[in-house]
C-alpha cells in the first residue's frame, strides 16, 4: 500500500491544492484533501512536498527508443517500457510502422504474451500499426517495398484482445472502407494518415468508422481554400480526434496555436512519434529498414524527410503550455482524459480518482518529472 501526501493534485475537472492519494495494489482507492483521507495503516508515504500529482501520460505513438526500435526488434516493447516513466508516460502504444505483416503479429504476441516476471514499467497498451495500408505518394520514411492494399483478410483477428488497438491507413485506397469498417466492428481504433485523401475520401473514411488522424499536418496533402483534402476534413468533423507532434519541428509553433484554438484538449492527442534516438545521443539510429541521422532537435533520412522524432512526452506538455498559454489542467487532457477516451478505457486510466489504474506523476513547480508511479509502483525516481 501506498499514500501520497501534502500533493497538489491536477487531475482533469478537479484541482485539490493540498490533497492526498492512497493506492493498494494497481489501483487508487482514495483521493481528496489531505484532511479528508485518513493515514492507510502500513502505507509507505510520499510527502509530495507542495509538488504536482498528475495523472500518467498516454502516448499513442512511439516507434522505439534507448536504442531500441520496435519494427526491427518486436521484443524490445518490455525493455523501453521499462524507460519511459523518466518522461512521465505510464501507458504507450508501441508503433510498428510498415513492414512484412510478421513483424506486427510478432508485436502482437509480445503483447499477449503479458508482463515478463519483475517488470516495472509503462503499460503497452497494444500495437499502433502505422502501415502498410499507406498511400505510396505519402509514404514519407516507410519502406515503399512492404506497402499493400487493404484487404479485410490481412486484418482478420485484429482486435484489443489479441492486442491490436490503433491502426494507420490511408482512406482513400481501393478496398480501405471495407477494411476501415472491418476494423472498427473489431474494436480497433482506426486512423487516417499518410494519405492522399480528399476532402470527401477523407470523410467516406470517418463515415466508415475511422476515429483519430496521425500526426496531424504530416504525410498529408496541403490545405488548399478549393481543395482542403485530409487536413481540413480533421480539423472540421468533431468526429476526429487528432495526434500532434508538438515539438517544434513537425509542425511551427504559430500552427500549434492554432490547431489548439480550434480543438482544445477534447480532440487534440500529443504523441512523440519518438524512435530509436530517444534516450540516445545524437548519430545515426534505426528507423525500421532505414538509418536515421539524428542531430540535437530533430530525426531525418539522408534526403531531409523527417523520421519520427526525439522528442519527450513531458516536453511536449511544456511546449504546449509555453506556445498556447493553457492551463496545466488543458494541456494534462491532451495525453491523459483524451487518450484514453479514444481507446475505450476513460473509465480506468487517465484520472486520478478511486477505481482507477495507480499511474501518477510528480511534478515539480517547472514541470519536470521528479517521480512516476505505475500500476502501484515507484518506477522512477529523479
Amino acid at each position: 500500500m501506498l499514500q501520497i501526501v501534502n500533493a497538489t493534485i491536477h487531475t482533469p475537472g478537479r484541482v485539490i491544492p493540498r490533497g492526498s492519494v492512497v493506492v493498494e495494489g494497481p489501483r487508487i482507492v482514495s483521493v481528496g484533501p489531505s484532511g479528508e483521507v485518513p493515514a492507510a495503516a502500513g502505507a509507505t508515504i510520499i510527502n509530495a512536498g507542495g509538488m504536482t500529482l498528475v495523472p500518467g501520460f498516454i502516448d499513442l505513438q512511439i516507434n522505439g527508443a534507448f536504442g531500441h526500435d520496435f519494427t526491427d526488434a518486436p521484443g524490445s516493447i518490455w525493455r523501453v517500457a521499462e524507460g519511459l516513466p523518466r518522461y512521465g508516460v505510464t501507458a504507450f502504444l508501441p508503433t510498428i510502422i510498415t513492414s512484412p505483416l510478421d513483424q506486427v503479429q510478432a508485436g502482437l504476441q509480445v503483447i499477449t504474451g503479458g508482463r515478463p516476471q519483475g517488470f516495472r514499467g509503462a503499460t503497452p497498451l497494444g500495437v499502433h500499426a502505422e502501415g502498410p495500408f499507406l498511400n505510396q505518394k505519402k509514404k514519407g520514411a516507410h519502406n515503399q517495398q512492404y506497402l499493400r492494399p487493404p484487404m479485410p483478410d490481412a486484418v482478420a483477428g485484429w482486435s484489443p484482445a489479441a492486442g491490436m488497438r490503433l491502426v494507420t491507413m490511408a482512406p482513400e485506397l481501393p478496398g480501405a472502407l471495407d477494411v476501415i469498417r472491418a476494423l472498427a466492428s473489431s474494436g480497433v481504433v482506426v486512423s487516417t494518415g499518410h494519405s492522399m485523401a480528399t476532402y470527401d475520401q477523407a470523410v467516406a473514411g470517418f463515415d466508415a468508422g475511422a476515429r483519430y488522424g496521425t500526426h496531424l499536418f504530416n504525410a498529408m496533402p496541403s490545405l488548399g481554400h478549393r481543395d482542403p483534402g485530409l487536413r481540413c476534413a480533421l480539423l472540421s468533423d468533431d468526429r476526429m480526434t487528432v495526434g500532434f507532434i508538438a515539438d517544434g519541428v513537425h509542425t511551427h509553433r504559430s500552427i500549434i496555436a492554432l490547431v489548439w484554438r480550434m480543438l482544445g484538449p477534447k480532440r487534440m492527442s500529443l504523441v512523440t512519434d519518438a524512435m530509436a534516438a530517444l534516450g540516445m545521443p545524437p548519430g545515426t539510429h534505426r528507423l525500421g529498414d532505414y538509418d536515421v541521422i539524428v542531430d540535437a532537435t530533430s530525426c531525418r533520412l539522408a534526403d531531409g524527410t523527417l523520421a519520427g522524432s526525439i522528442l519527450e512526452l513531458d516536453q511536449a506538455l511544456r511546449n504546449l503550455i509555453d506556445i498556447t498559454g493553457c492551463a496545466l489542467g488543458e494541456a494534462l487532457e491532451t495525453m491523459t482524459t483524451t487518450p484514453a477516451k479514444l481507446l475505450g478505457l476513460e473509465g480506468e486510466r487517465g484520472r486520478i480518482a478511486p477505481g482507477f489504474a495507480a499511474d501518477m506523476v510528480l511534478l515539480s513547480s517547472d514541470l519536470r518529472v521528479q517521480t512516476t508511479i505505475a500500476s502501484g509502483e515507484v518506477v522512477y525516481t529523479a
